[in-house]
């Protein structure tokens, strides 16, 4: 009596060819590469190391130069700039305690930038490429341990900011875990760079070496700890 009702087919044609090409995971990881390596390009032409020298613009003054420091600090992170010279750059700028305020901002903010590029550009087709033990079991950490492994890279420095972000991104870890663990894990390095550079005048006073024997040591320390946890992931992978 009726005739059955044919199958959906998938569309074809050029159209969504074109559309499936533009949204698959090689491509959305390509431009990843693309923004990332332009973002990289510009802070390059515009130099914002020249901040530590020239000073603060003159316009921009109080809570609101603290603020478009910390978006301009997010931007750079994610552009590759290390967190040393922007952290030294905010205590030369705004002191101590506001300098301190501005770089955690920035931090955080640089940090669920990348992350969420990603995330949601680089995650499917970078996930393929973790074939190595030591990258699998990295990720099965991050995965099931995912706040306090990167609460301990950044209390511990060593591994590169962009590096752990991207890194964390591939995992299966959720953002708002990531984002606590970020912002508590960077307060110690990044407090002792920003009171170095808001001493920067007076390198023999005792607040000065303070910060600079806490910066050594914790990086001697985050030396170590990248070192154990190596081995570690090596025992613990198991052999093909």
């Amino acid at each position: 009596m009726f005739d059955p009702v044919p199958a959906a087919r998938p569309a074809s044609g050029p159209a969504p060819r074109l559309s499936r090409a533009l949204l698959s995971p090689w491509s959305r990881l390509s431009l990843l590469v693309v923004v990332l390596l332009g973002a990289a390009s510009t802070m390059l032409l515009f130099e914002p190391q020249r901040l530590l020298a020239s000073g603060w613009p003159p316009e921009l003054t109080g809570g609101a130069a603290a603020m478009v420091f910390g978006l301009a600090y997010g931007a750079l992170t994610v552009a590759f700039v290390p967190r040393p010279l922007l952290n030294i750059a905010a205590g030369a700028l705004f002191g101590a305690q506001t300098g301190l305020a501005a770089a955690l901002a920035g931090t955080v903010l640089g940090a669920g930038v990348s992350f969420m590029l990603g995330r949601v550009l680089g995650q499917d087709a970078l996930r393929t490429l973790l074939r190595g033990r030591l990258l699998t079991a990295a990720d099965g950490v991050l995965s099931r341990h995912g706040f306090r492994s990167v609460l301990a890279l950044r209390l511990f420095p060593g591994v590169p900011f962009a590096a752990a972000n991207y890194c964390a991104a591939t995992s299966r870890m959720g953002a708002p875990p990531f984002l606590l663990a970020t912002g508590l894990g960077s307060i110690p390095n990044t407090a002792a760079y920003v009171i170095a550079g808001s001493e920067a005048a007076s390198p023999t006073s005792p607040v000065f070496l303070a910060a600079m024997a806490f910066i050594v040591l914790s990086g001697l320390g985050g030396a170590l700890v990248a070192w154990r946890r190596r081995h570690r992931l090596g025992r613990d992978t198991p052999k093909d």
